[in-house]
C-alpha cells in the first residue's frame, strides 16, 4: 500500500525535525495499523505531556502531518461562524499558522448532530498542499508552509446532520461524498484548480440518502479506484472521470460512518445505521454489479456503526460504539472473543503492533494488548475532555486531538 499510493507514513527527513510523514487520518493509508517502537501506553500527565496547545473553536478532525508540521480544521464562533485550518510545529507545539477558509451561513452551520462538530471532515497533505475539506460548507486546498489559500470550491447540498466523510486524492482528483437528504452523490475536483470535474448520482432509492463515508483509494487491473460508501450501496469509481467500474447492495443501512478497509485483494466495510452489517468484498474480476458474486463474508455480531475497524492478519478488531471490543476472523466470520468496556466510542482505534489503542467520547484513552486469544487492559488515560479523534502514532510519540487542545505525549 505504501508503494501503491506513494505517501503514507514513512521515514525521512524534514523541515521540522521530525522523519515522520502522516499526510491522511489513520496513516496515510486509511488503514489503522503501523508498526512502531515506545508508543506510549500508560501515560503519567505530569511527566510524559511534551507539549499541549490549545487549538481554537471546536472540531473532530484528526490530526495530519508534513514535513514538520501538524494540521487540524476548526469551527470558531457560535453567531458568526469560521472555519479554519491550524498548522502546528510538531516539535514545539507552537501555532505557525492559523488561515480563515470558508464563512459558511447560519443555516449551514446549523446543520448539526448533537455529536457533530463544525469541523469533522479530516485534512489530508500532498506535495506541500493542505486540502481541507468542510462537506456542505465547502473544501480549500492551501500551501502548507504559509496557510496561504489556492483555491476555494463551495457547492452546498442538503446536509443532515452536518458534514462528518473525509476526501481523498487519486490521479489529481480530490474525491469525496456529498450524500444529503435528497440526493446520494459522489464528486471529484481538479486538486490543482478546485473546479468539480464530475459529480455521480450513486443511483439508489433508500429512505434515508445521507451518509457520511470517507473513500478508500485502491488499485485493481493496474488502474486506481476510488471506494466509496453511501447509505445501502458502495461503488468503485475511476478517479478521472466517475466513471462506475463495480457496485454493491450493501442491504438495509444509513448514516455511514465508518471507511472501507483492504485486506489481501478484499474489501471489508459496514454497513451503517441501525443494525450494521460487516461485508467482505472480492476485487478480482469484479465488474458491473457483483453483489451476487464477489461478496463473501456478511457479518452481523457486534459491528460498529462509527469507529473503523482494523485488520492484522486473518483477524478484523473492532471496537463497537457502545464499548464492545472483539475479534472476528476475516475468512469465515467467525467471532473469536468479545469485551465489554461499557463506555461511548466514537473515534477509529489503531494498532499499533499488538497494542489497540482506542478512545471514548469523554476522553479515556485505552490501550489492549490484543491477539486471536483474546484482549489484555495494558492502561487507561484520562485526558479529562471529549475525544472524537484517531492519534498521530509513531516512535516514542503520540499526538491526540481532544475537544480544545492537540497533546504531543512522549513514549519510551
Amino acid at each position: 500500500m505504501r508503494q501503491l499510493f506513494g505517501f503514507g507514513m514513512f521515514l525521512g527527513l524534514s523541515a521540522g525535525g521530525f522523519a515522520v510523514e502522516w499526510p491522511e487520518i489513520r496513516g496515510g493509508e486509511l488503514q489503522g495499523v503501523v508498526e512502531a517502537k515506545g508508543v506510549p501506553v500508560k501515560v503519567d500527565f505530569e511527566k510524559d505531556v511534551a507539549w499541549k496547545t490549545e487549538i481554537p473553536g471546536r472540531g473532530w478532525s484528526s490530526p495530519v502531518m508534513s514535513d514538520g508540521l501538524i494540521v487540524v480544521t476548526t469551527g470558531v464562533g457560535e453567531e458568526k461562524v469560521e472555519l479554519r485550518v491550524v498548522a502546528v510545529d510538531a516539535k514545539t507545539g507552537k501555532v505557525v499558522w492559523d488561515e480563515k477558509v470558508f464563512e459558511p451561513s447560519a443555516e449551514e452551520a446549523g446543520i448539526r448532530h448533537r455529536k457533530n462538530s463544525l469541523a469533522s471532515p479530516s485534512a489530508l497533505i500532498a506535495e506541500g498542499v493542505v486540502y481541507a475539506h468542510f462537506g456542505h460548507m465547502g473544501t480549500a486546498a492551501l500551501n502548507l508552509k504559509d496557510g496561504k489559500v489556492r483555491w476555494r470550491y463551495h457547492e452546498s447540498y442538503n446536509a443532515v446532520h452536518g458534514n462528518g466523510g473525509s476526501a481523498v486524492l487519486a490521479d489529481g482528483v480530490l474525491v469525496f461524498s456529498a450524500d444529503g437528504k435528497d440526493e446520494a452523490l459522489v464528486r471529484g475536483l481538479d486538486a490543482k484548480t478546485g473546479k468539480k470535474i464530475w459529480e455521480k448520482n450513486r443511483g439508489v432509492e433508500t429512505t434515508h440518502k445521507f451518509s457520511f463515508g470517507t473513500p478508500l483509494v485502491i488499485e485493481m487491473n493496474g488502474e486506481r479506484l476510488v471506494v466509496s460508501q453511501g447509505s445501502e450501496h458502495v461503488g468503485a469509481y475511476r478517479p478521472k472521470d466517475g466513471e462506475l467500474i463495480w457496485t454493491v447492495d450493501c442491504g438495509k443501512g444509513w448514516s455511514l460512518i465508518p471507511t472501507p478497509v483492504i485486506s489481501e485483494g478484499v474489501v471489508y466495510l459496514t454497513s451503517g445505521f441501525m443494525k450494521p452489517s460487516l461485508l467482505a468484498i472480492e476485487l478480482k474480476g469484479a465488474s458491473g454489479d457483483v453483489t451476487k458474486t464477489h461478496v463473501t463474508l456478511k457479518g452481523k455480531r457486534d459491528i460498529s456503526k462509527t469507529p473503523t475497524f482494523v485488520i492484522k492478519g486473518d483477524t478484523i478488531y473492532l471496537i463497537e460504539d457502545s464499548g464492545k471490543l472483539s475479534a472476528i476472523n476475516k475468512k469465515d466470520g467467525e467471532r473469536l472473543w468479545v469485551e465489554s468496556l461499557k463506555r461511548n466510542f466514537s473515534a477509529s482505534p489503531m494498532l499499533v503492533g499488538n497494542h489497540f489503542y482506542s478512545f471514548t467520547e469523554e476522553g479515556v484513552g485505552y490501550v489492549h494488548e490484543v491477539t486471536p486469544k483474546g484482549a489484555k487492559l495494558l492502561a487507561e488515560n484520562d485526558f479529562g475532555e471529549p475525544v472524537f479523534t484517531t492519534p498521530i502514532v509513531f516512535d516514542q510519540t503520540m499526538i491526540v486531538r481532544s475537544e480544545t487542545t492537540l497533546w504531543r505525549v512522549k513514549g519510551n
